[in-house]
């Protein structure tokens, strides 16, 4: 993760200088806030009509529920890395934007429940299955489409809001229980069931949806 930030701010960087290079009021930085999590994105205009993004959004979810019938403790972590694309409409806010992310979006699960638990649609005892772990991942490079509006509010700050789809892909879904049951054939299939069953349930999260309202600022 540290590497990946230090290759997000080295890109930045370059991005900044050629910017810089290329026109004066070309080259904009901007903070974010959405369904991604916070953001930080630089923006170059190399002509009127067309412009580059490349930012990165972080955020930690914590929250408990029930998925697949199991009471869990969740972590939702949010990470992108992303370079779009956007097409630009003359004398009109409106703009289309496609793109790839570097996406290692994660949801980790811990069980919860303390009396019993349904697995596979059979009833355990909190020692047979122990404690539930499960971890959600996508696929690494995901592609984004989208729509996007500029708003100029005075000379050198603007108001950005996106609207768009990243597509993550089928879910990556593990479940592992640490219980007496653990290495249990007839258990292990069951386990297997509840998977296919949480992984279900994750499939929502293929398409996901990109609301995010930013700012953005020309210092030169």
């Amino acid at each position: 993760m540290n590497y990946l930030r230090t290759r997000t701010l080295v890109l930045l960087a370059g991005l900044a200088m050629a910017g810089t290079a290329t026109a004066e009021d070309n080259l904009w930085f901007g903070v974010k806030a959405g369904t991604l999590g916070l953001g930080a994105e630089a923006t170059w205009r190399p002509i009127d009509w067309v412009d580059l993004r490349l930012g990165a959004n972080l955020y930690d979810l914590s929250d408990s529920g029930r998925e697949a019938g199991v009471g869990y403790n969740s972590d939702f972590n949010l990470e992108t890395y992303y370079l779009t694309g956007n097409l630009r409409f003359p004398l009109s806010p409106l703009r289309l934007t496609v793109g790839a992310f570097q996406n290692s979006n994660r949801i980790d699960l811990v069980s919860t429940d303390a009396t019993s638990f349904d697995i596979g649609g059979t009833t355990f005892t909190p020692a047979d299955v122990g404690t539930l772990t499960s971890t959600t991942s996508f696929s690494s490079t995901s592609p984004y489409f989208g729509l996007g509006f500029d708003f100029e509010l005075v000379n050198r700050l603007g108001l950005t809001l996106d609207l768009g789809v990243l597509w993550q892909g089928e879910p990556d879904v593990t479940l592992t229980a640490d219980g007496l049951l653990s290495s249990d054939a007839t258990f292990l299939s069951l386990l297997e069931a509840e998977r296919q069953e949480l992984a279900n349930e994750m499939d929502d999260l293929k398409a996901y949806p990109v609301i995010s309202l930013g700012v953005n600022f020309n210092f030169f």
